[in-house]
């Protein structure tokens, strides 16, 4: 007599309601730490969000699992806006300059330096996206290089620092000067991005900034 071999079951999959249960919280959370920072309480991130105190602990059982989400969805985004802009085929600084805009909006810049000391930063979901958006800009920044149009003294390294600082908020701001502060945000990129056109009309102090460089420093 032979016993039958149970048939594996797939695992069911969330509801629609679970799912935008999922991505208000994400939202939520995203607003909140960059206008308040990581420590935000998560009772006031479920009020944002729309849903009970249960609901984000059951998606989010450790604060560290929703700070890791919300900067991967970021970078997710970030992404997504970077092969947009590789699939223009117009003037290739202006793809570019599209991209760094759509970065600055994005505000990864005020959530990256949030996460806690024990915040794993090499998880391999992290690893994936940050090799993801390194390799999607790299890929921009040397179409416009070939095209003539961006200065060849600078590298993946520039444009992100440039981007993340000038995005960033300043410390402790309140979300009515937040607010005030963006305005100046696509301003002050757009003259970091002027600088970086070629012909360059001048020369650089230092020497171009790769990712090994900022990892090393």
């Amino acid at each position: 007599m032979q016993t039958a071999t149970p048939v594996p079951r797939k695992a069911p999959r969330p509801r629609a309601d679970a799912l935008r249960n999922r991505e208000r919280i994400v939202t939520a959370a995203r607003e909140m730490f960059v206008a308040h920072g990581p420590d935000v309480p998560l009772d006031e991130i479920a009020r944002r969000a729309g849903v009970g105190n249960a609901t984000v602990y059951r998606n989010f059982p450790e604060r560290d699992a929703l700070v890791r989400e919300v900067v991967c969805s970021v970078m997710e985004r970030t992404a997504r806006a970077a092969e947009e802009a590789l699939a223009e085929t117009g003037d290739a600084f202006e793809a570019l300059e599209r991209f760094a805009h759509a970065a600055a909006d994005e505000r990864i810049s005020a959530l990256c330096p949030m996460v806690s000391s024990a915040f794993d930063q090499h998880h391999p979901d992290l690893e994936e996206s940050r090799e993801r958006v390194e390799n999607l800009v790299a890929r921009l920044m040397d179409r416009a290089k070939a095209a003539g149009r961006l200065r060849e003294d600078v590298e993946l390294g520039d444009l992100l620092v440039g981007v993340s600082q000038l995005s960033r908020p300043p410390a402790g701001t309140g979300c009515d000067t937040l607010e005030r502060f963006n305005r100046f945000v696509h301003r002050h990129v757009q003259l970091l991005l002027d600088g970086m056109r070629a012909p360059a009309p001048s020369v650089l102090p230092g020497t171009a900034v790769t990712m090994e460089d900022l990892r090393q420093g």
